[in-house]
């Protein structure tokens, strides 16, 4: 079978073969100055053996960690398959942890005899280098002043790497060859939406294995070029960006590194523009961005424009359907005017991805069903997938081939999955439980955490806390995390995530929300406003109003929009009333990464929030704080007007 085949194999062997296979092809493209250039295959594992060998030399050994911090780049690639190739493992960690102590805690946590940082993040080291006893080198990967003897550049390894090559010409070989898919590859440091992160433990069989369930789902011809806009860092990123990619001959693109990450992001654009990608890999907050983005740019063109623009996106929504029903039954009636539709509109819109997407893989949190729809009319549809790290990372996909828009497509092959009950007991199609799953893409349990691996992983089944189930054509469903559910005071349970996502995505002045019900006789919610549209909105509509800072006009605003889910709303039945929140509280300072109340997938850590807010929340179930005029509130909006 397909997995046994992957399964034998670790990723040094899995790049190797690539080589041999596609040695001319571009691998990795870069944009140093005014343009893309790519290397090969060949030329990038030359690169590779170089690192590796000035690994040796430094003294790396198998198993030792190594901390990869370093923006997305070609140097990125070449440096953590020089890790691989080493026997060591890569510890990948993100760019956008500013918090020391996050850093330092993962660093000493992971054990880490070696870093390896961009000069950009270095700055973030040496505010704690000197409280990391077991770090014996930290390599650099540009060319600057270096603070002292304890760190190294790139340029000098990769020289001293040559020169180790040459005197040692079997020995790397003979180390790379004693690796099993069963030795570690990765420890990917995940904080979750609930706990502190956990150092998650991938073997190279993990990878090759979910590379190899990956393939079966989407075909990747060897001239796929993708553009890597998300967190290297991720998983899904090193499984369907990375090694996917070179597991097919394809290559990847890097983002052109700004003087800031704000300039980096702005980067995005123009990037797309000059890589034309084949496919992009995306979560929800950058589907939004290009929703809005492409929303925008039609408005601009004046209303008949952007009025033909609705009624395009609606006739495509009947005619597409659910997708898996496209074009049946009454709706091939409209596939003429959507045809025009795609040759007039669609497609001008679909030069802003460079003219060559055809599909967007969507990963993290839930897609809400509207944004799906939305991006398939337009002609490039964003499949919705399932997974988490600990199952390296996908577990489901809707494809090309088999598509249902809602759902996080069918469960990849080679692997059984089942949904259950809280007793474990296997429950029937359409029946809700846990997501259950058995396979070679299971981690090998969290790195120094005996007993959340028992909790989580028992007799090779992974217990994923998600809650869903599978239809009966056999696609998954998949409605939050069991820890996140709104409990009712008579114990019944409901995942908040499809109503917060709802809400934030249908509102111009909710720009974040938590709903929150535990026992209690009815739901709450924290809010995080878009002050500024509120003000905007107020001034142009408003003028001078009664209340002179505006704050009373802006909590009604906030107040209205949640209305629109109950009787008489726009939105009415969507959801159950019991779970749309009687009460809320406004927070002013944004759910952030910075403040660790957003993770790295960009979830929010209920957890963190909770216990935050608990005297908010706390208050909102007390007759003053049920007043969604309480003085807390206005307050917390300031001036508005």
């Amino acid at each position: 079978m397909l997995t046994e085949y992957f399964l034998r194999m670790t990723i040094p062997e899995l790049f190797e073969s690539s080589v041999k296979k596609y040695g001319k092809n571009p691998v990795l493209w870069e944009k140093l100055d005014v343009k893309y250039t790519s290397i090969s295959y060949e030329e990038a594992y030359q690169r590779v053996l170089n690192f590796a060998n000035g690994l040796l030399w430094l003294g790396v050994r198998k198993n030792d960690k190594i901390v990869l911090l370093a923006e997305g780049r070609n140097d990125w690639v070449i440096a953590e398959l020089g890790i691989l190739f080493t026997g060591a493992v890569s510890v990948p960690v993100s760019i956008k942890i500013d918090e020391i102590g996050e850093l330092q805690f993962r660093m000493e946590h992971s054990e880490a005899r070696f870093i390896i940082v961009s000069g950009r993040q270095m700055p973030k080291i040496i505010q704690f280098k000197n409280k990391l006893p077991r770090v014996e080198k930290i390599l650099v990967l540009d060319d600057i002043d270096l603070p002292d003897e304890n760190f190294i550049s790139q340029s000098e390894l990769i020289k001293q790497g040559v020169q180790y090559r040459q005197n040692n010409p079997d020995k790397l070989s003979n180390i790379t060859k004693q690796i099993q898919p069963g030795d570690y590859a990765n420890i990917c440091y995940t904080s979750g939406t609930s706990a502190d992160p956990k150092g998650i433990l991938l073997t190279h069989g993990n990878y090759t294995v979910n590379v190899g369930q990956a393939s079966r789902l989407f075909e990747v011809p060897e001239w796929y070029v993708s553009l890597m806009i998300l967190p290297w860092d991720h998983s899904f990123a090193h499984t369907v960006g990375i090694y996917a990619l070179l597991k097919n001959g394809a290559s990847l693109a890097s983002v052109q590194s700004g003087k800031s990450y704000i300039e980096t992001v702005k980067n995005i654009s123009v990037n797309i523009q000059e890589i034309k990608p084949s496919f992009l890999l995306s979560v929800p907050a950058l589907a939004k961005n290009f929703k809005t983005n492409i929303e925008k740019g039609v408005r601009d063109k004046g209303s008949f424009t952007y009025k033909l623009f609705r009624f395009a996106l609606k006739t495509a929504y009947y005619y597409n359907s659910f997708g898996y029903d496209r074009g049946k039954r009454l709706r091939i009636l409209v596939k003429p005017l959507y045809k025009l539709f795609d040759l007039i509109l669609f497609k001008k819109i679909r030069t802003v991805f460079g003219g060559r997407l055809k599909f967007f893989v969507g990963g993290g949190a839930l897609l809400d069903i509207d944004f799906q729809r939305f991006f398939y009319a337009i002609g490039i549809p964003m499949f919705q997938g399932y997974g988490l790290t600990e199952a390296s990372p996908i577990i489901s996909s809707n494809t090309p081939d088999f598509h249902k828009l809602g759902s996080s497509g069918k469960p990849v092959s080679n692997m059984e999955i089942k949904i259950c009950d809280e007793k474990g007991i296997s429950l029937s199609p359409g029946q809700k439980g846990e997501i259950v799953i058995r396979g070679g893409n299971v981690m090998a349990g969290y790195w120094k955490n005996d007993k959340a691996t028992a909790q989580t992983v028992r007799d090779g089944w992974l217990f994923t806390g998600d809650l869903g189930y599978l239809d009966q054509d056999g696609y998954l469903y998949v409605m939050g995390r069991f820890k996140s559910l709104l409990i009712g005071s008579d114990g019944e349970k409901y995942s908040p995530e499809a109503i917060e996502e709802a809400m934030v995505n249908n509102s111009q002045f909710i720009e974040q929300m938590m709903l929150y019900n535990n026992q209690k006789p009815y739901t709450v919610a924290l809010i995080v406003p878009n002050f500024e549209r509120l003000k905007s909105y107020l001034k142009e509509k408003k003028g001078d109003t009664p209340d002179a800072g505006g704050q009373k006009e802006a909590v009604k605003l906030i107040h209205d929009e949640i209305s629109q889910y109950l009787e008489g709303g726009k939105f009415h039945g969507l959801f159950p009333k019991r779970w749309i929140p009687s009460s809320f509280a406004i927070i002013n300072e944004p759910f952030s990464e910075q403040n660790r109340m957003i993770n790295s997938t960009m979830k929010m850590v209920r957890g963190r929030i909770t216990e935050e807010y608990l005297p908010r929340i706390t208050y909102l179930y007390t007759a003053e704080g049920k007043d969604i005029y309480n003085r807390i509130n206005l307050e917390a909006l300031g001036k508005i007007t």
